[in-house]
């Protein structure tokens, strides 16, 4: 008789308890991955719009120091260098056109939430909100 008293004097854990812990546990680690995630997709899309942004102030400040023509390499080539400064293998949908008048670089978002519609190279689709981060020339 003794031991069957002590036994339901011992103090623990339900498995009901045990189960609504571990779902609250399983949920908080879902919404905490889908925060990551997201996170990460805001944090590549951030480092393509700056590379776009350096690129463009490079092609303007060769223009301003060059008889104020773009670089005469055709088509872009120096960006497919590994000096390039641009990592085409996180940069999907990498669209390149450039001449001694003009240039357009597009990269494809991961969000949707860029400054042009298409990756034309001729960059026709800029002003419209769409899955691609352009860049033209300025003069």
């Amino acid at each position: 008789m003794m031991s069957n008293l002590s036994f339901r004097n011992r103090k623990g854990f339900t498995l009901i308890e045990l189960l609504v812990v571990i779902s609250i546990i399983a949920i908080l680690v879902v919404v905490g991955l889908v925060s990551f995630t997201d996170a990460q997709r805001k944090a590549k899309n951030s480092a393509k719009i700056s590379d776009l942004k350096a690129l463009q102030s490079a092609y303007e400040q060769y223009y301003a120091t060059n008889d104020l023509v773009y670089t005469s390499v055709s088509n872009c080539s120096p960006m497919e260098g590994a000096d390039s400064g641009i990592d085409k293998t996180n940069h999907t949908g990498f669209v390149k056109n450039c001449t001694t008048t003009s240039y357009c670089v597009c990269v494809k978002l991961d969000n949707g939430q860029g400054n042009s519609s298409s990756a034309a190279t001729d960059c026709s689709g800029m002003g419209t909100v769409g899955g691609y981060q352009c860049i033209k020339n300025l003069q």
